[in-house]
């Protein structure tokens, strides 16, 4: 008999393929609506403040909060916070940066997220990047520098914020993986909705009032996108291998660089499309790496 097929070579389940992918036209439906929202002068952190709280009644009603005290029992609440309060800044700094910048620049940008992972997993969590793949994190930083293009042209003033919510996700990622040993899945997913919601409630003294029903649809639809999505995401990881799966969601710049162009009349620059061709190959092939360094172990 044939020795059996590594994961990451095996047929992946069509049912995971349509997960991701529909999760990626979920948050590209999030980004969308937050763009939308922003550009109408909603502020961003209100925006951000809805999208947690909606998120967070969705998995209380969806868990049966009423019914089920594992939800909210945590072992370290604090750690809890800070998770939240990371997953926050990834999405307030995204709805910043996209009041100017683009749908497809700024999720080409969130996709260096796996070359960060990799390099604070080293002095956070004792896994040490070896040479090649800080190879490729080196080799993503030069497609993000071609995207900014600095000295070359206007700075666009979005890109710190989209940044600063890569590395903000990229903790979150981090910590996630730190605690998923000591915390239940129901409880990462709950607070990783509560605390925000808790952290930023301040927000609600930006609230404006939406003055049109896309307005309001919009902002009632935002923990819908972001809440399915996330628990789409889980349902295709509990079917294939994270190796196995690594090359779908980079899809979802597919579906931002469409939806940028029908809805706000946006399309990247030949730079833009080179820089993501380079962070997406570095990215896919970090996770690679990594998959190959868990096998051998």
């Amino acid at each position: 008999m044939s020795a059996p097929v590594p994961s990451s070579q095996e047929a992946v389940p069509a049912a995971a393929i349509l997960y991701l992918f529909a999760a990626g036209i979920l948050f590209s439906c999030l980004d969308s609506s937050a763009k939308y929202l922003v550009l109408q002068g909603i502020p961003p952190a209100f925006v951000s403040w809805m999208r947690f709280v909606e998120h967070a009644l969705l998995v209380l009603i969806f868990f049966r909060g009423w019914a089920n005290p594992g939800l909210f029992r945590v072992k370290s609440l604090k750690l809890q916070l800070l998770r939240g309060l990371c997953l926050f800044g990834s999405t307030y700094f995204n709805f910043y940066a996209l009041q100017t910048m683009q749908l497809g620049e700024t999720i080409t940008i969130t996709f260096a997220a796996p070359m960060v992972i990799a390099a604070l997993a080293g002095p956070l969590l004792g896994e040490w990047a070896g040479w090649r793949r800080w190879a490729a994190i080196i080799v993503a930083f030069i497609g993000v520098l071609i995207i900014a293009r600095p000295g070359f042209g206007a700075f666009n003033p979005g890109l710190p914020y989209s940044v600063a919510s890569m590395v903000s996700y990229s903790l979150y990622v981090l910590l996630t993986r730190h605690m998923a040993a000591t915390e239940s899945p129901q409880s990462l997913i709950f607070f990783s909705a509560l605390a925000p919601a808790i952290l930023i409630s301040p927000a609600i003294t930006q609230a404006v009032i939406p003055q049109t029903p896309l307005q309001i649809v919009l902002l009632l639809m935002l923990g819908f996108f972001g809440g399915v999505g996330h628990y789409l995401i889980i349902l295709a990881y509990r079917r294939a291998s994270t190796a196995a799966l690594a090359p779908y969601p980079f899809l979802q710049i597919v579906w931002m660089l469409a939806f940028g162009y029908f809805f706000f009349g946006q399309f990247p620059d030949v730079y833009t499309l080179l820089g993501a061709v380079i962070v997406i190959g570095s990215g896919l092939y970090v996770v690679h790496r990594e998959h190959r360094l868990r096998t051998r172990s």
